[in-house]
């Protein structure tokens, strides 16, 4: 029986074809789902990242960055969104090469509108998250499921970086990390932004899991990192 439905899911198309784009939104949008759309691979990356959407359609032949570069880097700090390519070319080895890159599936062009929700709904149901899934240290609590945090009684709210930067240092506990270890598994090795994004968004999550006036859980350790550790006396 199918339990994964398309209703609802959020769906990112890559392509820098605009009929193309416009016909994948009118027939997702009637499948339900919301869709957003990027025109090149450095802005579909972008709003991948930005705001993650539940799965991403993502064309392999496009100027400058291509498909392949894009799931490759989406793969280095979004490890589980479900990404499905199209292309036009239908030889194996381009097959294998984007499947290598880390794509879930592959659909080639032209195909049936039916055969791509199915292939939508597969990579789905393979990559549902587990809601019941809860990092836990001190009070503090991260829903992997719902990418929420809890300190006490109080919940808040996360952008996927910031849910992204808690989460490595909740799997880390009392392990100190350099800036530049956070930046690589975060933003990737190849993010050419200013290294000290990393202490703005440590400073953001500080102002969120002490809201409350809650003691400080997320420490710097002068010249050598971040740390997750509970207050010393």
């Amino acid at each position: 029986m199918e339990t994964t439905t398309l209703k609802g899911r959020r769906i990112l198309v890559v392509d820098d074809d605009r009929r193309i784009t416009s016909v994948l939104r009118r027939g997702l949008e009637r499948a339900g789902c919301r869709v957003t759309a990027a025109h090149d691979g450095p802005e579909g990356l972008r709003m991948a990242q930005e705001d993650p959407p539940d799965a991403v359609v993502l064309d392999v032949m496009m100027p400058g960055m291509d498909g392949i570069e894009v799931c490759r880097r989406l793969r280095s700090v979004q490890p589980d969104l479900p990404v499905l390519m199209l292309t036009a070319r239908d030889e194996v080895p381009d097959r294998v090469q984007g499947l290598d890159a880390g794509a879930d599936d592959y659909l080639v062009k032209p195909f049936a509108f039916a055969e791509l929700e199915a292939r939508l709904r597969a990579i789905l149901r393979r990559r549902q998250p587990r809601p019941s899934q809860v990092l836990r240290f001190a009070d503090l609590e991260l829903n992997v499921g719902t990418r929420t945090g809890r300190r006490g009684d109080r919940s808040f709210s996360l952008t996927a970086k910031e849910f992204q930067v808690l989460e490595l240092l909740m799997r880390n506990p009392r392990q100190v990390l350099p800036a530049e270890t956070i930046l690589e598994r975060v933003w990737g090795w190849e993010f050419e932004g200013d290294i000290n994004i990393v202490q703005a968004y440590v400073m953001r999550l500080r102002q969120k899991t002490e809201a409350g006036g809650e003691p400080r859980l997320i420490h710097t350790v002068r010249n050598q990192g971040y740390v997750l550790r509970e207050e010393q006396p």
